[in-house]
């Protein structure tokens, strides 16, 4: 069974390769940005850029291919909603306080120091999107489609972290599924107007 397991990262690749395509499709065709969050965007491509340091330097080399995707789309994601308008002074700050602090987590301590601080990434990355999702009386920019692909390479990362006794892994994949789950339900209200539209 333990052989099995070791292949989750593949399953969380399949998932997560495409995850922001539907989100990104869904705004070039309607223009739509209510709901979405450019703060969670901009640090999915930021903590991902961080993931792809920490699975090179841990081995985990299956995982690299999903890690260098998010950090792309999530990154095309982030300059369409900056072109929108999206991006504001404050969280640009803050964002930039987060590399800074990233950066010097892992000049410091290395692999240990990184996967320190991204144990506490993902709750940092998410929040913008839930905050601003239920602050939005009606989400319907939202893509529920990579919501259900972040929640299907989460449930994997956590499978896998478990396996691997890696509690970076598993606080990535518990906060990754609680999330998706809080998203999905918050936007469950347009999924029928979202069935009319062209990309979900």
């Amino acid at each position: 069974m333990g052989n099995v397991l070791d292949y989750a990262p593949i399953a969380a690749a399949a998932f997560a390769i495409p995850q922001f395509l539907p989100q990104i499709l869904k705004l070039r065709a309607t223009d739509d940005t209510a709901g979405v969050s450019w703060s969670w965007a901009t640090l999915t491509s930021v903590n991902n850029a961080a993931w792809l340091a920490y699975f090179a330097l841990s081995g985990y080399w299956t995982a690299l291919v999903p890690a260098s995707s998010a950090t792309l789309l999530s990154g095309a994601l982030a300059t369409m909603l900056a072109q929108r308008g999206q991006a504001k002074a404050r969280p640009t700050v803050l964002i930039s306080s987060w590399v800074a602090l990233l950066t010097a987590g892992f000049t410091v301590a290395g692999r240990t120091g990184l996967g320190t601080l991204l144990t506490a990434a993902f709750i940092l990355q998410v929040t913008p999107s839930i905050w601003t999702a239920y602050r939005t009386d009606h989400p319907t920019g939202v893509s529920r489609g990579t919501w259900m692909l972040i929640l299907g390479e989460l449930s994997c990362w956590t499978i896998f972290g478990v396996h691997k006794s890696d509690p970076r892994l598993i606080t990535l994949g518990f906060t990754g599924v609680t999330a998706s789950v809080l998203m999905l339900t918050r936007t469950r209200r347009t999924s029928g107007n979202e069935r009319s539209s062209l990309p979900i």
